[in-house]
């Protein structure tokens, strides 16, 4: 599962990677949590070729468009990749309401005999990447629309694994254009890329319990222990 995350990076660095016309006002984020508002890059509602995007702020934890309240948003943080396509909640999102979440690492937590240890994961080139996103957009009792977000999850890969048995997907940078296309509808074009992101590519190393506070949102965060 993904459960916390970061989103550390710059925003003119952020703008490059993900080819943003604009750099945008962001500030660094440590601990990121469910509920709270992240940064997404969804594409703009004209069509063009390859589409066109736009940073959006999003609420996570997806609340379905025919959801009777909002407090179903805090059991859907993250979508499994190998059903999305046919759960009530996600089916029409993974059709025509695609992401990319904006981040740079996440924290995982190893079970140990009197405690739960917090890793973090993030590339080996440190740089930002795509979590593999749905968003939906819903409307209040009063009338007002809020739109939120999933990750998808996919099987741990190698790194992962020893400590949790799923992980969020990582879009290579060639899908991005795909995930965003909303002329793109057919789970069998889709699939290919929800798959474990290589090993090899990543690092990770045990941080400080201080995460364990959505609360706590500071560089420290990220220090190896």
């Amino acid at each position: 599962m993904c459960g916390r995350f970061t989103q550390s990076q710059s925003a003119a660095t952020i703008a490059a990677t993900f080819h943003l016309a604009a750099v945008p006002d962001l500030a660094p984020r440590y601990n990121i949590a469910p509920t709270q508002p992240i940064m997404a890059i969804l594409a703009t509602a004209e069509p063009a070729e390859p589409p066109q995007r736009q940073l959006r702020q999003l609420r996570w934890g997806l609340i379905p468009s025919w959801a009777k309240d909002m407090s179903m948003g805090s059991r859907l943080i993250n979508a499994r990749s190998e059903t999305v396509a046919e759960k009530p909640a996600f089916r029409a999102a993974f059709r025509q309401r695609r992401c990319l979440i904006v981040a740079d690492g996440f924290y995982e937590w190893q079970r140990l005999e009197k405690k739960k240890q917090p890793f973090y994961f993030r590339l080996q080139n440190q740089q930002p990447f795509a979590f593999a996103g749905l968003w939906e957009h819903w409307q209040t009792p009063e009338g007002d629309r809020l739109d939120s977000c999933t990750i998808l999850t996919t099987q741990a890969n190698a790194l992962l694994s020893s400590i949790h048995d799923r992980m969020p997907v990582i879009l290579p940078p060639e899908s991005h254009d795909l995930w965003l296309d909303p002329t793109v509808r057919e789970p069998e074009q889709l699939q290919p890329w929800l798959q474990p992101y290589a090993a090899e590519a990543m690092t990770a190393y045990p941080v400080s319990t201080k995460v364990n506070s959505p609360a706590y949102d500071h560089a420290e965060c990220i220090n190896s222990l």
